[in-house]
């Protein structure tokens, strides 16, 4: 299993704080001989008579020396996780964690934006310091 990327508590401390329930940490992605491990899952609460939204967060830092190199890797990473989530786990969501620093600096870039667009991406913004959440760029919802 993977060392929890560094902004880990901060982004499950922020879920807490925004009334999710953490369900698994980490979540265990299993199919056949491969076993993954995404950073969380959570659930949180709609109403007495209707199902909860499951989701699933990746967390990612992106403090390598190449933010390209980490786009590649988390995108590579969300990928796999997202092909085996749609047989084992359909009515979970996948989301990548990030900070609101690298949102703003690394992003917003439009070259970033282009990937993100494309992928159609789910990001989860989270303020480290103050562990909030700031932004989902695809908001859970019922039937998402």
């Amino acid at each position: 299993m993977a060392t929890a990327d560094i902004i880990h508590d901060a982004v499950k401390n922020a879920l807490i704080k925004d009334d999710w329930t953490i369900t698994h940490d980490p979540y265990v992605i299993k199919y056949e001989e491969v076993t993954l491990f995404a950073d969380l899952g959570a659930e949180r609460a709609i109403a007495a008579e209707l199902a909860g939204i499951k989701i699933i967060v990746e967390v990612k830092s992106f403090v390598g020396r190449s933010p390209v190199q980490d786009i590649k890797i988390a995108l590579g990473q969300y990928d796999l996780y997202q092909g085996f989530l749609e047989v084992l786990a359909p009515e979970r969501k996948l989301y990548l964690a990030i900070s609101k620093k690298i949102y703003d600096t690394l992003f917003e870039q439009r070259a970033i934006q282009l990937i993100v667009q494309r992928y159609e991406l789910p990001l989860l913004i989270v303020d480290i310091e103050k562990e909030e959440i700031v932004k989902w760029t695809k908001p859970p919802n019922i039937g998402s």
